[in-house]
């Protein structure tokens, strides 16, 4: 099996090459190799590749950002999504578009199921939406989105990496305490995408770990870890604050919890409590990069 990976250069893109299944052949390409918003690039690469299935880990996820910056947005998320559904179609290859629980408003008190109807706040949320669409409308069955949230790694920026540094350089942090979801390590969504691509299993699927957090939780479960492992050397105080004390651009769901009862029962089963998970991925920070 042949698949194209769009996005290499990302969290998510960098985990999948690190656990490409047996028997796929990978090309993976980033920015540089590949502009989603090119569509004539796009045609030209896929029909040279000639891929079985499509991988779109490409996205503009500068959240705050995205809102001065809606055109370049839309064209990453919307356009890009759809000029890879196209050439995908022209193909004959499957195609798994990575998105958001950003499409969603955060005004639920139960988890978001695929069926849901989406409401998104901001740019990002509603430009990645409009990517989904694209590809549903032009491959329908060919196709599948794959939702996911709060996504870390070893590799790239991200939320796990900042409260290092700032533990590591400050005497207090302030976290927002009022916005919930689920932190998820790249790498387990990572298995789960390719189990999806290499199955071809069409439909809208929800991916994230187990269990639910706030960003302070999260951000207490880091130190309490990284103080575990040696790589913080002392407790600082963690603030809970409210939304309204951390004004952004971008509005972000209040809650943003995921369903993925239907996936976990698709796949191979549950994945891990978002905390063995982050236990996980430190560990393995540490092994790459020591204690600094």
């Amino acid at each position: 099996m042949k698949v194209l990976l769009t996005g290499a250069a990302g969290q998510l893109g960098w985990e999948l090459q690190r656990c490409v299944p047996q028997g796929v052949a990978l090309v993976a390409m980033d920015a540089a190799g590949l502009d989603i918003t090119d569509h004539a690039a796009v045609a030209r690469v896929v029909a040279e590749a000639r891929p079985d299935a499509i991988i779109n880990a490409a996205a503009y996820t500068a959240v705050d950002k995205a809102e001065a910056e809606p055109e370049r947005a839309q064209a990453v998320n919307a356009q890009g999504a759809a000029h890879l559904a196209r050439a995908a179609r022209a193909n004959n290859a499957f195609l798994v578009q990575v998105s958001t629980d950003f499409i969603f408003d955060g005004a639920s008190s139960r988890p978001y199921g695929p069926a849901d109807p989406p409401a998104p706040l901001g740019v990002y949320g509603a430009t990645k939406l409009a990517g989904e669409e694209a590809v549903q409308q032009v491959l329908g069955e060919g196709c599948a989105i794959v939702r996911t949230a709060w996504l870390y790694s070893s590799n790239g920026r991200n939320f796990v990496k900042t409260m290092l540094r700032l533990m590591a350089e400050r005497e207090e942090v302030r976290v927002v305490a009022d916005q919930i979801g689920t932190p998820t390590w790249a790498w387990g969504l990572a298995e789960a995408v390719w189990q999806i691509t290499c199955r071809s299993l069409p439909g809208i699927h929800h991916w994230s770990d187990a269990g639910v957090a706030s960003w302070y939780d999260f951000a207490v479960a880091i130190q309490e870890e990284a103080l575990a492992l040696g790589l913080l050397g002392r407790t600082i105080p963690i603030v809970p604050i409210t939304t309204a004390e951390y004004p952004t651009p971008a509005r972000r769901p209040a809650y943003s919890v995921l369903d993925k009862t239907a996936t976990w029962a698709l796949l191979s089963g549950p994945a891990p409590h978002w905390r063995v998970q982050l236990r996980r991925m430190l560990a393995e920070y540490k092994g790459m990069h020591g204690n600094g």
